[in-house]
């Protein structure tokens, strides 16, 4: 299993944004934004921008929100006829409108419900099966609670866990402020591998450099990174060194705009919107010189009438 992946993010992790990291990272494992199984199930086929990706971006898990195991089931065979490489169960969400729909966080109090999920999907694909998830969610936030989670979608037969290091508050705080005010417990996460060592134990949550990535690497199998790979994507151009030993040449900033451009030539024609592509981008330069003349100009152009490849062109002239 891959022992580095970017997070699912909403409005974030679309096909573009997928894309535009495999420019930059050919191994690690990507996500689509969650997808509720009405969603999946509703789409007319895998062209439906709910499901529709490009063959580059594999390794990519197909993550699915819902508590109907039948409903999980045939997302799972859709997944897997669809070439996604994983399906994952989001366990992990704390807004009012996931939980309205009782998915989401909340079902970390209803652990027999996400096994039935997962024995479900087991049953009808070969494709892994996984589960993404708080440490805790309000007052349910001990250890213990975690383990008894954990243990009883472990009978179900999940073997991958990746586990965001923060509890989740249901009531009080937005999603974003889930994200940042609860306290991250990352020895928490260290302790369930250690005492489950036949899981793999993915941990996410506040991890923002390769570096750091490395360093939860002594304690468990993967590391997710959400956040800073969208605002500074570059980091990923020395993963597949790092973390895979692929001695590939690292592409430079340029050369990944230059490779964006067929691209981006290609989906306009198909009637998307450079906006919907080169907004991916504006961090690409973050933290060098002409980051902030590259971003405003791509911000200020790329939504007007007629704005194509060559916006992204005047910007990256203004960088050089």
């Amino acid at each position: 299993m891959n022992p580095l992946s970017i997070a699912p993010m909403m409005r974030r992790t679309d096909r573009h944004y997928r894309y535009f990291l495999r420019l930059l990272t050919r191994h690690t494992l990507l996500y689509t934004e969650m997808r509720h199984t009405r969603e999946v199930l509703g789409a007319p086929s895998m062209e439906d921008r709910a499901l529709a990706f490009s063959p580059e971006e594999n390794p990519l898990a197909l993550q699915v929100g819902g508590d109907d195991p039948a409903q999980m089931a045939e997302c799972a065979r859709i997944a897997e006829r669809g070439g996604y490489a994983e399906i994952n169960l989001n366990i992990g969400c704390p807004s009012e409108r996931v939980q309205s729909g009782n998915f989401g966080c909340c079902l970390m109090g209803q652990p027999e419900v996400v096994a039935s999920c997962v024995r479900a999907m087991r049953e009808v694909v070969d494709i892994p099966v996984t589960v993404k998830h708080r440490i805790g969610f309000d007052e349910q936030d001990r250890y213990e609670d975690m383990v008894r989670f954990v243990e009883t979608v472990r009978e179900a037969g999940c073997e991958r866990f990746t586990v965001h290091a923060r509890k989740a508050w249901l009531k009080g705080l937005s999603p974003k402020e889930n994200r940042t005010i609860p306290p991250l417990r990352y020895e928490d996460v260290y302790r369930l591998k250690e005492e489950f060592p036949e899981l793999f134990i993915e941990i996410n949550g506040g991890i923002r450099t390769l570096d750091e990535a490395q360093e939860h690497l002594k304690y468990v199998d993967a590391v997710m990174i959400g956040r800073a790979a969208y605002e500074t994507p570059y980091i990923f151009a020395e993963a597949d060194a790092l973390i895979y030993g692929d001695a590939r040449e690292v592409p430079s900033r340029v050369e990944v705009v230059e490779q964006m451009l067929p691209y981006i030539e290609k989906h306009m024609s198909a009637g998307d919107q450079l906006s919907q592509i080169a907004g991916h981008m504006l961090s690409l330069f973050a933290f060098e010189p002409g980051a902030r003349r590259w971003r405003r100009h791509l911000s200020e152009n790329m939504h007007r009438a007629g704005a194509g490849p060559q916006v992204v062109l005047d910007a990256l002239a203004l960088v050089r």
